[in-house]
């Protein structure tokens, strides 16, 4: 398996920056925060998009995926979600990423089978220019459609080999779900596993992995017995945690003990 780890563990961080900390420390990829506030967004021109890919490619860095915010379930006018999903797509077109990571977003007011018809619908519109831009688009394992079983009664709906999940194991965890019976949902459309650790499930302050109380041993476990060869993506949230420890001195520790979970399961 590949490691990454993503942006949001180091907000604002110019580029430059942040494919010298995945080569310091051993890292094969990056997942990039693709909001107004970071490096990479929609809003960068053709030139500087350019950029982007000239300057991980020179790196050796891959660009893992692009972390949106688009919310495919979320009421509304499907138009302005498929906007913005779009825009979402050609970016990571330009920079060369694979993937485009959307979260459900349902809301409380909706039945689940309103949100589940809402977000298939739009990813299933979104699907035919996924398929001519070659990016896919994965549906994180997240808020109202926290668990892989969730996750795949959208999914099962739409169809499309274009249209993926992105499992978040912290979700799942929080769901109730076990690592195989998300990996068992997930698995014919996974596009790639997000990694972290907290304390609790009240207090998800992100810690070293290997610290808190999420079953990462068995998440592994899990991958490798079933030969899954795919990336392990960090996400530690340090942008949403003002008093969580630095990321860039917790990365070797992190790959090294990602590394030794991959040794004792293979």
């Amino acid at each position: 398996m590949k490691l990454a780890f993503s942006t949001l563990g180091v907000p604002g961080l110019p580029l430059s920056e942040v494919t010298a900390l995945a080569t310091t420390h051993g890292y094969h990829g990056v997942e990039l925060r693709a909001h107004p506030e970071e490096p990479v967004h929609p809003g960068l021109t053709p030139g500087q998009r350019a950029d982007v890919a000239a300057g991980f490619r020179t790196a050796g860095v891959e660009i893992l995926g692009l972390a949106g915010y688009t919310r495919v379930a979320a009421p509304g006018e499907d138009e302005p979600v498929l906007t913005e999903l779009r825009d979402l797509l050609d970016l990571a077109r330009d920079v060369g990423a694979p993937f485009v990571r959307v979260l459900p977003g349902g809301d409380a007011g909706q039945s689940p089978e309103e949100a589940d018809a809402t977000a298939a619908r739009r990813l299933g519109t979104a699907a035919e220019h996924a398929a001519d831009v070659d990016v896919r688009i994965l549906l994180e394992t997240h808020d109202s459609h926290r668990t892989g079983a969730d996750a795949m009664r959208v999914l099962g709906l739409v169809g499309h080999r274009q249209v993926g999940a992105l499992w978040d194991v912290m979700h799942t965890w929080l769901g109730g779900e076990q690592p195989l019976e998300s990996f068992a949902a997930l698995s014919p459309h996974l596009g790639y596993v997000q990694v972290k650790d907290v304390a609790s499930a009240d207090d998800r302050t992100p810690l070293a992995l290997g610290a808190g109380v999420l079953p990462l041993t068995d998440v592994v476990e899990v991958l490798s017995r079933h030969s899954w060869d795919g990336w392990l993506c960090w996400e530690y949230e340090k942008r949403w945690y003002d008093g969580a420890a630095p990321l860039p001195g917790l990365l070797t520790p992190g790959r090294e003990h990602l590394a030794r979970l991959l040794n004792e399961s293979a």
